[in-house]
């Protein structure tokens, strides 16, 4: 309890703390959307970041060196998910990886049949449940940042899953507060999460990447992404869906979305 109440007036401090100037200015050059947020969530997303910043450690990889551009536009576009509502800053989340580009992963993998298949698989982002860590190729996270539009973004992703681990499991189903919630959201993505895997024949979606058929932890990180970065899509596509993950985040990201109006 204690130990509680002294991480939450540091968190409360930091996030009061004015931020150095510059990261203001990395994030208006690195991350378009911050600029299209109100003055009052632009302050409070770097709040965010600099908790963020300070309890999470970054580590470069294969030779990369690490600098605060890097640190800030990943840690921003984590803390979007964070924003306008308690949080807990990715709990189960100790160390961040980041690669400077895409990097090869050896691993089994069930395909199904009992049969699992060994490999290498490339990869630009992964986590697990009970990893502890999270480890992103920084040009994806660049272009992620870059694009807020097109509906990919490997940091989104890769966070929605940490989001999903807070409930204790890796079930596609973040924490929620109320039993209630718990079965709306069941009811609504159990729905969504068929009628994807139902399109697999076309490989197609008009919004949701095909990827997040594979299995309800996926489908919760692939809804993310487009939630974030094709939310007027979304919202006339699968308006049930929008309106699940819009109770969840507490955000509507159509009102500061750079994707075109249709």
């Amino acid at each position: 309890m204690v130990f509680g109440l002294f991480t939450n007036r540091k968190r409360e401090r930091l996030r009061t703390e004015p931020p150095p100037r510059h990261w203001r200015k990395i994030l208006e050059a690195s991350l378009p959307l911050f600029n299209r947020l109100t003055a009052d969530d632009q302050t409070e997303l770097l709040g965010h970041i600099k908790v963020f910043i300070d309890e999470k450690h970054f580590e470069g990889c294969a030779g990369l060196e690490l600098n605060d551009e890097i640190r800030i536009t990943i840690a921003a576009q984590a803390c979007l998910l964070l924003m306008h509502r308690d949080t807990d800053y990715y709990p189960n989340l100790t160390s961040i990886l980041v690669y400077p580009s895409g990097y090869t992963a050896h691993e089994s993998r069930y395909i199904g049949g009992g049969l699992w298949e060994e490999g290498p698989e490339e990869r630009l982002g992964h986590t697990a449940h009970n990893l502890r860590a999270l480890v992103i190729a920084w040009d994806a996270a660049q272009h992620g940042a870059r694009n807020p539009a097109d509906g990919e973004n490997v940091v989104l992703h890769e966070f929605a899953h940490q989001l999903d681990f807070e409930n204790r499991s890796a079930d596609g189903t973040p924490d929620l507060e109320t039993r209630a919630e718990y079965e709306s959201w069941s009811r609504v993505m159990t729905r969504e999460f068929e009628r994807l895997r139902q399109s697999i024949p076309y490989d197609y979606d008009a919004v949701l990447d095909i990827y997040g058929a594979q299995n309800p932890t996926e489908f919760f990180a692939v809804a993310t992404e487009a939630f974030f970065e094709r939310p007027r899509a979304l919202k006339s596509r699968h308006p049930e869906l929008y309106d699940a993950l819009s109770g969840f985040f507490r955000q509507d990201p159509v009102t500061f979305s750079a994707e075109a109006e249709s």
